[in-house]
């Protein structure tokens, strides 16, 4: 079966983003890989971002990997009040979706605080202080496998 992993980039902050995660979520990181570590023909001169974030990978669950990478200044910033996309989290319990949503959105900007949902799940969606969004759903329906 397919999984889906969620990437996102970050404007020279994704190692503190990332610290940050591994505080919430525990575990330990699968991968990382600094711009200073790649060197192939052709490649850009980043010296000056050398110790930035090329990759870094976060296993979160039993199949799930939240990954990122900083992207380059010569690549221009992203706009980190746009982001098109949300990254769902399908926890186990309402203890694990309190825990996580407290946590997680520490100095960011809550859309919708955690709570029952018109639908029946137990729900909330925010933007952490990274910009990045979020939304923690525990369904009792699904017991967390969706």
């Amino acid at each position: 079966m397919a999984t889906i992993n969620p990437y996102i980039h970050f404007n020279g902050n994704a190692e503190e983003a990332f610290n940050f995660y591994k505080s919430v979520f525990g575990g330990e990181f699968a991968t990382i890989v600094r711009f200073k570590d790649l060197s192939f023909e052709g490649s850009p001169n980043l010296e000056k971002e050398a110790d930035k974030i090329m990759h870094i990978a976060l296993p979160i669950g039993k199949h799930s990997v939240l990954m990122a990478s900083d992207t380059p200044e010569f690549m221009g910033k992203h706009n980190e009040n746009e982001n098109r996309s949300k990254i769902s989290i399908s926890v186990e319990s309402r203890e694990e979706a309190d825990k996580i949503y407290n946590e997680l959105s520490v100095g960011g900007k809550v859309e919708m605080p955690i709570g029952d949902s018109p639908w029946g799940s137990y729900f909330a969606m925010f933007r952490d202080k990274y910009g990045i969004e979020w939304m923690v759903d525990f369904d009792p329906r699904y017991n967390g496998k969706i």
